[in-house]
């Protein structure tokens, strides 16, 4: 390919990126772009991620959750934070991140196996991270009474702005997590969210970040199987 067509494709890529909510993978934009192979869209991923570390921009663009995503600098995220000030957030719990970092860690594992490691009951926290699409159904584990395994989503990968779950750090570098002194952190609530900055990078720059109750609040029983 020559560096005008490469040039074109660049500027597609960038394009789709820019408009897309979600990560999008090198497959999706070889369907999108007719003519490129994969060799050409990971050249081009590779030219714009460096173009725009290389330049104080206001978007970069990042490997995340299996795609590529055009987000928001973390070095402007005081005036994002400051622009949506009113908008509207929902915390996770205490709770919710307990049983999601045990989720994260320890998966596939059954609620069952997440009540040993917490000593409580959490049915109704684990149905809270399901309806969230943090936490997905895994499949049973080959035990009597088969009950259901639970994993992490793509979603989950999104927002903590991983690339796979090989980038979660290791629990000895958080003594606060392990000690159960875990910090609340802002999922997305039932609104539109911030143009151009739908997932990820946008909500681990500090702006929804903040403390909020211990416990673990009521808890609703569900069936395990």
């Amino acid at each position: 390919m020559d560096q005008n067509a490469l040039d074109h494709v660049k500027g597609a890529v960038e394009a789709l990126l820019f408009v897309s909510e979600k990560p999008v993978s090198v497959d999706q934009l070889k369907e999108a772009i007719a003519g490129t192979g994969g060799a050409d869209i990971k050249a081009v991923l590779a030219q714009l991620k460096t173009d725009y570390d290389n330049n104080p921009r206001g978007m970069s663009v990042v490997e995340i959750a299996g795609g590529w995503q055009m987000l928001s600098s973390p070095a402007f995220a005081e005036y994002i934070r400051e622009f949506y000030k009113t908008r509207h957030k929902e915390k996770l719990s205490r709770a919710a991140l307990e049983v999601l970092a045990i989720i994260a860690y320890k998966q596939p594992v059954s609620r069952t196996d997440v009540e040993v490691i917490r000593g409580v009951n959490s049915d109704g926290t684990v149905m809270h991270l399901l309806n969230k699409g943090l936490v997905r159904m895994a499949g049973r584990k080959e035990v009597p009474g088969r009950p259901y395994v639970y994993g992490t989503t793509a979603q989950f990968l999104e927002f903590f702005g991983l690339r796979s779950l090989e980038d979660l750090p290791r629990l000895e570098e958080f003594p606060s997590l392990m000690s159960g002194n875990v910090q609340e952190v802002g999922v997305p609530a039932e609104d539109p969210g911030i143009p151009g900055e739908s997932s990820g990078q946008a909500r681990l720059m500090g702006s929804d970040i903040m403390p909020e109750g211990d416990g673990d609040g009521p808890e609703t029983t569900s069936p395990e199987n």
